[in-house]
């Protein structure tokens, strides 16, 4: 089903696994895209931003399910399972709608993918602390959402990291389930637990928010160091005030604003690439104020 879209006016959507400043971000850069598109060609672009309350696969595969019903002109999500498991892609070819996703990798051929290499990120996190501990002591690791692809994958890569220091001891960090309390709350239990943990690593960005909330809320602020996940501005305040070291960051707006160009080209008919990465940032409080600047 060939759609003619070069003069009319179009419809995204945009579906984030739940309502986060991350996801703010994303939605920034997709409307700053849509408002650069629109002068250029001359017609309107909707962006719709359609937001589960809470990190839930069901919730979200239902407002997918919708967005596919309601004929938008092509779609972008973060899926927190991957997207054959969520719906049929044959179901969306079908009805010829583009699908994009962001901050995850590629499920199949013919789904393009915004974002970065989620191995690398978490082996660059996982590998700078383990130089900060100089290679000894114990680690905490927590999870995000499980299911989700990107999380997961930086998850691997930071055990597969870990585990080739015979002095590091890896301890569960907790599952935040993209949660800012509930990471906070996770955090407040590992380090109740083990009172000699050294380091913190995480898998998406509610983890450092929460872990840095309880390390303070534990007086162990120094005493364990940190190395995040992301940069939206909370992460950047705690790195600025120590809390956390540093952060190995994506660059949301960038996710967000390739996506919809992807998605315009896509509606035209136009090939689009298989992957756009739009790399990382190593964020430390050497930085941190350039990253604060632009928050």
């Amino acid at each position: 089903m060939k759609r003619d879209v070069l003069k009319r006016d179009l419809r995204f959507a945009i579906i984030p696994k739940v309502v986060h400043p991350w996801f703010e971000e994303v939605y920034r850069g997709a409307i700053a895209q849509a408002e650069l598109l629109e002068n250029h060609l001359g017609i309107k672009i909707e962006v719709e931003y359609l937001t589960p309350e809470t990190a839930d696969l069901a919730v979200q595969r239902a407002i997918f399910d919708k967005a596919i019903a309601a004929d938008y002109d092509g779609i972008t999500i973060d899926p927190l399972d991957k997207l054959f498991n969520m719906k049929s892609i044959a179901d969306i070819k079908n009805k010829g709608i583009p699908v994009i996703v962001f901050d995850s990798p590629a499920p199949v051929a013919g789904i393009l993918s915004v974002g970065n290499n989620f191995t690398q990120q978490g082996t660059v996190a996982a590998e700078r602390l383990a130089k900060l501990l100089e290679e000894k002591g114990k680690v905490a690791v927590m999870q995000g959402y499980p299911s989700a692809p990107n999380h997961h994958e930086r998850y691997v890569a930071q055990i597969a990291v870990l585990k080739k220091y015979p002095g590091i001891v890896i301890v569960d960090g907790g599952i935040d389930n993209d949660d800012i309390d509930v990471a906070k709350q996770q955090a407040l239990s590992v380090l109740e637990a083990h009172t000699d943990l050294n380091g913190y690593l995480c898998c998406d960005a509610s983890g450092p928010i929460g872990i840095a909330a309880a390390i303070k809320k534990a007086n162990r602020v120094g005493i364990v160091k940190v190395v995040g996940m992301d940069g939206i501005k909370p992460i950047l305040l705690s790195i600025k005030e120590g809390v956390i070291e540093s952060s190995v960051a994506t660059i949301p707006r960038m996710q967000g604003s390739m996506s919809i160009l992807m998605l315009w080209q896509a509606s035209l008919g136009v090939q689009i690439p298989r992957k756009i990465d739009t790399n990382i940032d190593i964020i430390t409080r050497d930085n941190v104020d350039n990253f604060l600047a632009l928050a």
